[in-house]
C-alpha cells in the first residue's frame, strides 16, 4: 500500500516499500501544516521540482538531518549540494531506477530561479516527477501551465496525478481539467491553491468539472490517500 499525505501547497509525503519520500517540502514557510520538521528526519528521498522557495522550502534542513537523497535537476542539485545535501542529479526527460522503483523527470512550463538574498540564481529547467513504487505510479506535475506533452503520460497508466489548479503561476481549474483529460489518471488530487491570495481557487469547482474524467480526491492538509 502506497500512502500520499498532503502537507499543504504542493508538498506531499509519499511512503511505500523502500520509500519514505517528500515532494517539494514547503512546510514551515506555508504556515499550513501543523507538524514539526523533526518528524521528517526519517525521510530517505526528497524530490524537488524546481528552484522556487515555495518548493525547495525546508529541503536543506531535512536533508541535512535525515541524510536523505535529494532528487532534482542538475542546477538545483548543485545549489543544494553546496548547502550540505546529498543529491541525485537528473534532468527533464531522464529516468532512473532507484532501490524503491523508477523515477522519470517530466516537463513543466514554469521558471526555476533560486532566490539567494537579493540575487536570483539560475535554477535550470523546472519539471515534475513520475514516481513508481510498489507498482503504483504517482505523477506530481510541479508548477506548470497546461502542455500537450501531458498526453504522453496517458500511456503510463498513472494511478494518482497531483495537479496545480491555482492559476496565475500555473494551470487554473479549467486548464487542470484539460490536463486530466490528457493524462487520464485513475485518481487526481488538486494542489497549489489558496496558499496566497493570487492563487485562490475552489477545489470543489475543479472536482465538479473533472469528475467525469477521473476520481477526484480533495485532500485536507494532513490527510492521507492510500492507493
Amino acid at each position: 500500500m502506497v500512502s500520499i499525505k498532503f502537507l499543504g501547497h504542493a508538498a506531499f509525503a509519499v511512503d511505500g516499500e523502500g520509500l519514505k519520500g517528500l515532494i517539494d517540502p514547503f512546510i514551515t514557510g506555508s504556515g499550513l501544516a501543523n507538524v514539526d520538521l523533526s518528524s521528517f528526519y526519517d525521510r530517505n528521498y526528497i524530490f524537488v521540482t524546481h528552484g522556487h522557495g515555495d518548493h525547495i522550502g525546508d529541503t536543506i534542513e531535512i536533508a541535512q538531518k535525515s541524510k536523505a537523497t535529494v532528487v532534482s535537476n542538475v542546477e538545483v542539485c548543485h545549489y543544494l549540494a553546496k548547502k550540505g545535501a546529498k543529491c541525485h542529479f537528473m534532468q527533464v526527460g531522464g529516468t532512473f531506477t532507484f532501490p524503491f522503483g523508477k523515477v522519470k523527470m517530466t516537463p513543466a512550463w514554469h521558471g526555476s530561479g533560486i532566490q539567494e538574498g537579493d540575487t536570483m540564481l539560475y535554477g535550470g529547467t523546472p519539471g515534475g516527477f513520475l514516481i513508481e513504487v510498489e507498482g503504483k505510479k504517482i505523477y506530481h506535475a510541479g508548477d506548470t501551465g497546461l502542455t500537450y506533452e501531458m498526453k504522453l503520460l496517458e500511456e503510463e497508466n498513472v494511478d494518482v496525478a497531483l495537479l496545480p489548479i491555482g492559476g496565475n503561476y500555473t494551470m487554473d481549474i479549467d486548464d487542470a481539467v484539460r490536463a486530466v483529460r490528457l493524462i487520464k489518471p485513475r485518481i487526481v488530487v488538486p494542489m497549489h491553491y489558496d496558499t496566497f491570495e493570487v492563487i485562490k481557487a475552489s477545489p470543489e469547482d475543479f472536482a465538479k468539472k473533472a469528475s467525469s474524467f477521473a476520481e477526484v480526491r480533495i485532500l485536507k492538509v494532513g490527510e492521507t490517500l492510500e492507493v
